[in-house]
């Protein structure tokens, strides 16, 4: 009797999982028979075993409401919001009672009239007969299934993972010894039954999501009639398959996030219609797969949040100070939400407040190796992003090793791996952080055994570069000293000391047993003082010439050798070298620099250099170089603010506000054309300009000239035609505009026919940008 009591509690917790979003979904379209069927099928079967095993309460309860459904399904009755009301609040009181027959309490005391007598139909009487109801749609047959115990499933996956490591040891060994061939390919066999074995184990430990988002719809609904809103929920995405026990640690981080949105996001229908809106707020729950990872997002079409808020209440409460609250982007007000203690509600409800425990939303997730997201838009809504593994059991990785410590890098997370030491591989110190240039692209570097204090006995330029791109993440390069087997590695838990690290995904055991700690490349990032959110502003590794306008803006602000606030555009710098002051002295008619065995010509000299070390940036055009001395590094930024110009040609080409504080832009092309021996004059413009956006002198040297001049720089892509068209002489065949001009890389020209322009003749390009055509300044 033990054991069909357990199968009839088993099997009515399974139809009542489904159940809170059949009732839901069934309200919003009362003519969906094949819903009603499926609720009238649960109640009839708790009433059919009840009287089985002598639980009369609840079959009094089942019975009530097979009753009221039974009239709908005959016609007689329609069903209406307190039916439904009513059809919950009995299934409701039916579940708390399997929990407690399932804990052995037996059923509570009392009765239960009341919720029978809600069953009733309200003082206007039962609805008229309508036609008889239409005939039970046919459902194809349930796959065979069997009702295994977790602890079970659990320790036949531990069984299947210690196989995977005994297969590991077994393939070394074998390669450290000489073997048949009939030895190999039996071991081969071996492997691929167990790689087999482990995908159809952990299929079994894979789960529907749609058993996470079930209760979603009753939720909403129980909410919004509480609060007094209306809230529409659109799920989608049920079917993706993710591993129960991590369905398990994202049900309530998900249902905080879906309380927020109902209680703080969605606004109240009097409010929507202020704003323009409907009176049904839209709650969009949906579910994809990308890769080894699962996808959810939340969106709401509420009143979003304010990051200005935001960093207000974050500077009163001292999480930020005023100072850096300023240089946060929006990506980075919006990350304050998952501080302890930070909402912009206007108060804080019994249901949810957003911003109060977003905090261990998201350390619940990451703890799982997931990212949480957030992106908001004010007065049009909220998209949360939980980015979560498909399993936490077996993943492929990579070891590394400094020195005879060995880790593991899920290599999910790794773009590529290149040698520090490569031709297209630089690495240099900006503002006292690491960058690699990876092919001509900046990335962030983070020298693995500075992280951990271990002794390397590899120089820097013989490491090896681990690019990795974090879940939600940007890129940015782990230097380690060697780099070793692609292996599928058993994680498990590591001791919450070393959790604590925020260094950690998990521990492993290498193919001799030996343990080995996972890196979560998220946590190694911050650890490692990369701020991911704030490598929007500077170069990806995969960008193109797509992005060459964009980075255009971007520039590195610093503090001259006067002390004043200026900024260089970041695709000039080549890289920062600190230099002896004695390495600075005059030479050919102007202060030069040497630089290792070059000699450049330096600028930038407006203050004293004192006796010691001076800081010197190495600017490039792409095929010559000087130098620029400067005192400090501020930080990277951007330029997004109004830019004044300057009355006259000269080393500061404007002024604008970066961060919040005024600071003059550097003019490259005034340092090159000086520097470089080409003569400075008075500049001429026009309103429409178009340049290569795949040109990066053309982009970071000559459209600030350009700009300065007056002219406004079309995009490739911008319908109509310019005014005027630059470009280089090896496009110049290309070029169909009626105004345009060419611009050579030599000083000379080729010929009597050559009308080209020397890059750097800056009289000769202004003259030529005024005879185009347009107002002089």
């Amino acid at each position: 009797m033990d054991d069909l009591i357990a199968d009839f509690v088993a099997e009515s917790r399974e139809m009542l999982e489904a159940l809170g979003g059949e009732i839901v979904a069934w309200e919003a379209d009362p003519d969906d028979r094949a819903r009603l069927d499926s609720i009238f099928r649960f109640v009839h079967t708790v009433k059919g075993n009840c009287g089985f095993f002598d639980f009369p309460r609840l079959e009094t309860l089942s019975h009530a409401a097979e009753d009221a459904l039974a009239d709908v399904r005959a016609g007689r009755r329609q069903p209406d919001g307190p039916l439904v009301s009513a059809v919950l609040a009995i299934i409701d009181r039916i579940g708390e009672m399997i929990t407690a027959i399932d804990n052995g309490d037996g059923l509570p005391e009392g009765d239960d009239h009341d919720l029978i007598e809600a069953l009733e139909p309200g003082a206007e009487g039962a609805a008229a007969p309508v036609a008889a109801a239409v005939a039970d749609q046919g459902r194809s047959a349930a796959p065979r299934t069997i009702r295994l115990s977790v602890e079970l499933l659990d320790r036949v996956m531990s069984t299947v993972s210690d196989m995977v490591l005994a297969r590991n040891e077994l393939a070394r060994r074998l390669r450290e010894s000489s073997t048949e061939v009939s030895v190999d390919g039996a071991f081969e066999r071996l492997s691929s039954i167990i790689a087999e074995m482990r995908d159809a184990i952990t299929r079994t430990r894979m789960q529907r999501i749609e058993n996470l988002f079930v209760a979603l719809p009753r939720m909403v609904r129980d909410l919004s009639a509480e609060l007094g809103k209306q809230v529409l929920v659109d799920i989608e995405g049920g079917d993706v398959e993710l591993d129960r026990e991590m369905i398990e640690m994202i049900r309530d981080p998900l249902t905080h996030i879906i309380r927020n949105a109902v209680d703080h996001g969605i606004e109240l229908p009097a409010d929507r219609l202020k704003a323009r809106k409907r009176e049904i707020g839209i709650l969009s729950v949906t579910a994809r797969q990308s890769g080894n990872q699962i996808l959810i997002h939340i969106r709401d079409d509420g009143r979003g949040i304010d990051g200005a808020r935001l960093v207000e209440k974050a500077v009163a409460s001292g999480v930020i100070d005023k100072k850096d609250a300023a240089k946060l982007a929006p990506r980075e007000q919006l990350a304050l939400i998952f501080e302890a203690g930070l909402s912009t509600a206007q108060q804080v409800t019994a249901i949810s407040g957003r911003g109060v425990g977003m905090d261990v939303v998201r350390s619940n997730i990451e703890r799982i190796g997931g990212v949480v997201e957030v992106d908001s838009v004010p007065g049009q809504g909220t998209q949360m992003t939980l980015r979560v593994p498909l399993t936490l059991t077996i993943i492929p990785a990579l070891t590394v090793s400094i020195g005879a410590q060995h880790f593991a890098i899920p290599r999910s997370a790794i773009v590529e791996i290149v040698r520090a030491n490569g031709e297209s591989v630089t690495l240099d110190r900006l503002g006292g952080a690491g960058v690699a240039t990876i092919r001509g692209q900046r990335v962030p570097e983070v020298a693995l055994a500075d992280v951990l204090g271990l002794t390397s006995a590899v120089a820097d330029e013989d490491r090896n570069l681990v690019v990795l791109r974090p879940a939600g993440g940007d890129v940015y390069a782990l230097a380690v000293d060697k780099i070793h087997d692609h292996e599928e590695l058993v994680v498990k838990p590591a001791a919450p000391q070393v959790m604590a690290t925020g260094l950690y995904a998990g521990t492993t055991l290498a193919d001799d047993g030996s343990p080995i700690l996972l890196f979560d490349p998220a946590g190694l990032a911050e650890v490692g003082g990369v701020r991911l959110e704030a490598q929007e502003r500077t170069a990806r590794i995969a960008e193109g010439p797509a992005k060459a306008k964009a980075q255009a803006d971007e520039v590195l602000l610093f503090r001259g050798l006067d002390g004043g606030r200026r900024a260089l555009r970041l695709g000039i710098v080549d890289r920062i070298e600190e230099v002896p002051a004695a390495a600075i002295k005059p030479g050919a008619g102007q202060l030069r620099v040497q630089l290792g065995e070059s000699i450049l010509p330096l600028a930038g000299v407006n203050g004293d250099l004192g006796d010691d070390k001076v800081r010197v940036f190495r600017l490039n055009d792409g095929s010559q170089e000087i130098g620029y001395a400067f005192r400090e590094v501020i930080d990277l930024s951007t330029v997004d603010k109004d830019v004044i110009q300057a009355e006259s040609p000269g080393e500061v080409s404007a002024v604008t506000l970066i961060a919040g504080e005024p600071a003059e832009l550097v003019d490259a092309h005034w340092l090159f054309s000086t520097h470089a021996g080409t003569r400075a004059r008075n500049a001429a413009g026009q309103p429409s300009c178009r340049l290569p956006a795949g040109d990066p002198w053309m982009q970071n040297m000559l459209r600030p000239i350009v700009e300065a001049a007056g002219y406004r720089i079309c995009a490739d892509d911008e319908e109509g035609e310019a005014d005027l068209v630059i470009a280089s002489t090896d496009r110049a065949a290309d070029l169909k505009a009626a105004r345009k001009i060419v611009l050579r890389a030599e000083p000379e020209a080729s010929g009597s026919g050559d009308d080209s322009i020397y890059r750097y003749d800056r009289a000769g390009l202004l003259m030529a940008l005024k005879s185009a055509g347009g107002t002089g300044r």
